[in-house]
């Protein structure tokens, strides 16, 4: 079984940068997309970004201009370079893989903005 394991979480005051990482147990190359999710207390899972195996991004509107997703196919991890960062950003933030037969989810790694 693959698994996720996400790193890079922590606290970080408005306006500051975190980048988040996306360690796979195994080779990347198979799933079609992979992407990042984020709960804040009381919510629901939103996206936030996604990649896929041709590199093509897509973000959630709320994050668009501050955050970036890229991979790293020869390190098997993908990251989350989020800047300018809000104390609406803050959430439990979730590393996802999809292939063609599975949908894989990390255990999260929390992000809280606060001063």
């Amino acid at each position: 079984q693959v698994q996720l394991v996400e790193s890079g979480g922590g606290l970080v005051q408005p306006g500051g940068s975190l980048r988040l990482s996306c360690a796979a147990s195994r080779s990347i190359f198979s799933f079609t997309v992979m992407g990042w999710y984020r709960q804040a207390p009381g919510k629901q899972r939103e996206l936030v970004a996604t990649i896929t195996s041709g590199s093509n991004r897509d973000y959630a509107d709320s994050v668009e201009g501050r955050f970036t997703i890229s991979r790293d196919n020869a390190k098997n991890t993908i990251y989350l370079r989020m800047n300018s960062l809000k104390p609406e950003d803050t959430a439990v933030y979730y590393c996802n893989a999809k292939s063609v037969v599975a949908t894989l989810w990390g255990k999260g790694t929390l992000v809280t903005v606060s001063s």
